[in-house]
């Protein structure tokens, strides 16, 4: 009773610590459209305006240019909605995976589907060796799942269930939903920064950047310190954006530990595919933006600190030993292991083709050895 208290009361915590970074977006993008407003009429402004002055007008500009800015963001996020998906796939190489070609995957989805009473959502596969796997989609009927060849061909019953149930639970959750949305809102930044950059003039006549003119109100150095300050919110607040993409991703991961274990009913095996996964889980050509998706990173060397888009399986594997009551496994002995199973089939091969070969290292013509020496003595 006592586990499964803490474990609610941790998924309930990061539930509310995903919300406020969330929020966080709708701040950044105000503080971007100030930061250009404030930069182009920095460059705009005739040469002693004081920082004051330029200021005003800066904030001028952003009560005025807020909504237009608001509308372009959700104009770019229509686009994105409709297309997320194929952006998606063909960031990853996720093409579809059908049940005649992998029968053993989709009886296992279907199981766990079944027990919850959840649809079923599509499969996909990537053809890398690597362990890893994602969820995407935004809603019922578009929701995916993602696994990599490796991962189907190296991981047990039990744990390539678990990972199923992993990215179910992030499906379930509206975590996939969550971090796509976070994509796409992270792309607004870039976007606003081309339109004020390139200096396009807003529809209804407006433009941040206004003609020179002088009222009286002018200083020394006004310019200079409004451009230091607006590179300086832009820098912030890019950097925030991608703090809180990667915090979004590390939380929920968290949580869909905890909801594979319930519903597997198998912590053991969930720890078993993390140790595996943890050491296998590289796909080189995977995109960056595209990394916080996958069960673990697929970078070859992953961030660290705020800089890392998942939490540790060290932390992960706690986690789970501490509110679910699983045991951890020997990192050496399971990296053993699955290096066997990986060499197994070559090995299996090379025996095949060395078969009819005289098992005591004879050439294949020669006579064979008996007990007082050759045969044909």
């Amino acid at each position: 009773m006592f586990k499964a208290y803490g474990l609610y009361s941790y998924i309930r915590a990061n539930e509310l610590r995903s919300a406020f970074l969330l929020a966080g977006f709708v701040i950044l993008l105000l503080a971007l459209m100030f930061s250009f407003a404030l930069l182009i009429e920095a460059m705009s402004a005739h040469p002693g305006a004081p920082f004051d002055y330029i200021l005003a007008l800066a904030v001028d500009d952003l009560k005025r240019g807020w909504p237009i800015g608001v509308i372009v963001a959700g104009i770019w996020f229509f686009i994105a909605y409709l297309f997320h998906q194929k952006m998606i796939d063909f960031a990853t190489g996720a093409v579809p995976l059908s049940r005649a070609e992998s029968p053993r995957i989709y009886n296992l989805l279907e199981n766990l589907c079944i027990s919850r009473g959840v649809p079923i959502p599509a499969l996909q596969i990537i053809e890398s060796d690597a362990l890893n796997a994602y969820a995407s989609g935004l809603k019922e009927g578009q929701y995916k799942i993602a696994v990599t060849r490796g991962l189907t061909r190296y991981l047990t019953d039990a744990e390539l269930e678990a990972v199923l149930g992993h990215e179910l639970t992030h499906i379930r959750n509206r975590d996939a939903q969550l971090l796509v949305i976070a994509v796409i809102f992270a792309g607004i930044f870039a976007f606003v920064a081309d339109l004020t950059i390139r200096r396009w003039d807003f529809p209804f006549g407006f433009s941040p950047h206004r003609p020179e003119r002088d009222d009286g109100r002018r200083g020394n150095g006004g310019a200079a310190l409004a451009i230091l300050v607006a590179l300086f919110i832009i820098a912030l607040s890019w950097g925030a954006s991608v703090l809180i993409r990667f915090a979004l991703s590390r939380s929920r991961e968290f949580l869909a530990d905890a909801g594979s274990v319930e519903l597997t009913k198998n912590p053991d095996a969930m720890i078993s595919a993390l140790r595996k996964i943890e050491a296998h889980a590289a796909i080189p050509a995977m995109p960056s933006r595209m990394q916080y998706f996958f069960i673990e990173s697929p970078a070859l060397h992953p961030g660290w600190g705020w800089f890392a888009t998942h939490p540790s399986v060290d932390a992960r594997v706690a986690a789970l030993i501490k509110f679910a009551g699983g045991r951890d496994v020997s990192v050496e002995v399971e990296g053993q292991a699955l290096s066997e199973s990986i060499d197994a089939p070559r090995q299996a091969e090379h025996e095949a083709e060395t078969a009819f070969l005289p098992g005591d290292g004879r050439p294949p013509l020669s006579s064979p050895q008996g007990p007082w020496g050759s045969a044909g003595r």
